[in-house]
């Protein structure tokens, strides 16, 4: 390297050294700050927000009645019913808010959730989940499919929070894995020939994103587009290069979340989508959560390359597996986006993604990965989320991890110095903690999913914020962040959160 080279690189890490120093000052202030000096400095913060807040309030709204799920195929479960809530305080901001992005075409449609204090206190559902005019699942155009409080929701990466992590730390608590041990100890895959660099990559590293591992798996090649194969994709997430200095630096990589998937596997002798419903689903009573992978499904339906494809004239099922899912559930998923991974050699390109994974690495994969795979209801995510805030707090919880382990996993967990706050598969402080708003301090956390989903926490109040939304269904739909941290921040305010 030339000494000029060398002065711009320790130029480089002294800002970063800087940058680490703010935020993890910032940290310890949050968590350490009295009641009374936070609801000050928010209520500074609050000024700036309520300068934005000069806009015409919301039309009213119809109560929305109870609504239950009636499914197309025998073997459905039971139709779920969604009892109403009223509003505890004034969120009509909030309803502007979601309100006016759909106008605006910046999403057809979502479903938001705002608990506090142990209960729900807002969930209403906005727009539409399928546009006018666009397929139905008989593949024939039809009108537009409103938004309900129970639409399934693809949740793309919020699958490495809620599934892959919990499952990675009960294993964790059960002595059979070690943060801190190089992942090779568990997977010799992952370093054949004993490279330096790759032996020094752990579990923490890993589940906090500083491994130096790439983001995603190259999709160049015909692997897993004419018909699915799991295997290849984890051949390929333990070759993976290892492109920076392990531990130095928060590289968002979906590959790391592929390799916990591998591990939660090969540890348990399940499979990943089997062990998380059992494990982490169950106990938390979210009977509206599952991995969608095409090979399971069950009812009229055929699979074309790697999706699945609703065939409502197709044969009856009448007697299914217990590890099936029903293509009944179909009715209530949200379409995202046109499959347009690799034309000319995928027989499903250009049909919309309707019940199978987004993302294209776990489509490839069959649809169960560590990084992506999991739909869900926003009334169970609010359970995860309720759980979890319970069990942080010491609280009587069904969450399946013990009160040290949350506080472990939801605390600032990255390795050595950086700019960027991480716990165990759960954001803190970094370029992507967005939804966390302007009033909800560091110290909270949350994710973000591609597909337009978010959940962020916070301990200090009691209060999560939950938005469920496809952007993707249209093309040009901006990340849900930005909206996200506009619906918290709004939240807080309406729940007159930390003096706003």
């Amino acid at each position: 390297m030339s000494p000029g080279g060398a002065a711009r690189n320790a130029t480089v890490e002294q800002r970063a050294a800087g940058r680490h120093a703010s935020r993890a000052a910032r940290y310890r202030r949050s968590v350490r700050l009295s009641r009374s000096r936070l609801l000050v400095l928010c209520a500074i913060g609050a000024v700036a927000v309520a300068t934005s807040c000069g806009r015409p309030a919301p039309a009213p709204r119809e109560p929305v009645p109870p609504t239950s799920t009636a499914t197309a195929s025998p073997t459905a479960p039971p139709p779920q019913v969604t009892q109403p809530v009223t509003p505890t305080g004034d969120f009509s901001a909030v309803t502007w808010l979601v309100d006016a992005a759909v106008a605006a075409r910046r999403l057809p449609g979502a479903v938001v959730q705002i608990g506090h204090a142990g209960k729900i206190v807002f969930r209403e559902a906005f727009g539409v989940r399928k546009l006018d005019g666009e397929p139905g699942l008989d593949g024939s155009p039809s009108p537009a499919e409103p938004m309900t409080e129970d639409t399934l929701f693809d949740l793309a990466s919020l699958t490495k929070s809620i599934a892959t992590t919990t499952a990675v730390l009960q294993l964790y608590e059960q002595g059979k894995i070690r943060l801190d041990e190089p992942v090779q100890t568990y997977l010799p895959d992952f370093n054949p020939t004993a490279d330096p660099r790759r032996a020094r990559v752990t579990l923490r590293m890993l589940l906090t994103h500083t491994s130096g591992i790439a983001g995603d798996l190259s999709l160049d090649g015909p692997w897993g587009l004419t018909a699915a194969d799991k295997a290849e994709g984890v051949k390929r997430a333990l070759a993976a290069w290892v492109v920076f200095e392990p531990g130095a630096m928060f590289h968002y990589s979906d590959i790391g979340f592929i390799i916990l998937g591998t591990l939660v596997e090969k540890i348990t002798g399940q499979s990943l989508d089997g062990y998380v419903r059992k494990h982490v689903f169950a106990p938390l009573h979210m009977s509206d959560t599952y991995y969608l992978p095409a090979a399971n499904a069950c009812g009229p339906h055929e699979i074309r390359g790697n999706a699945l494809v609703s065939d409502p004239d197709g044969p009856r099922a009448t007697d299914c597996p217990a590890d099936s899912w029903s293509t009944g559930l179909l009715t209530r998923v949200a379409p995202t986006a046109l499959d347009e991974d690799t034309p000319g050699i995928n027989p499903h390109f250009g049909l919309p993604l309707r019940g199978t994974v987004h993302d294209p690495t776990a489509r490839r994969m069959g649809g169960v990965a560590g990084s992506a795979g999991v739909f869900t209801t926003v009334h169970d995510l609010g359970l995860f989320a309720q759980a979890l805030l319970d069990r942080r707090a010491n609280r009587p919880s069904t969450f399946p991890l013990q009160q040290a382990t949350v506080e472990l996993m939801t605390t600032p967990q990255q390795p050595g110095a950086g700019p960027d706050l991480r716990g165990l598969g759960w954001d803190i402080d970094t370029p992507h903690s967005r939804p966390r708003g302007t009033v909800f301090p560091v110290g909270s956390f949350g994710h973000t999913g591609f597909t337009g989903v978010s959940m962020w926490m916070d301990p200090g109040s009691d209060t999560y914020v939950i938005v469920l939304a496809n952007v993707i269904h249209q093309r040009g739909g901006p990340p849900i962040a930005t909206l996200s941290g506009e619906v918290a921040t709004e939240a807080a305010r309406a729940l007159h959160l930390y003096g706003t």
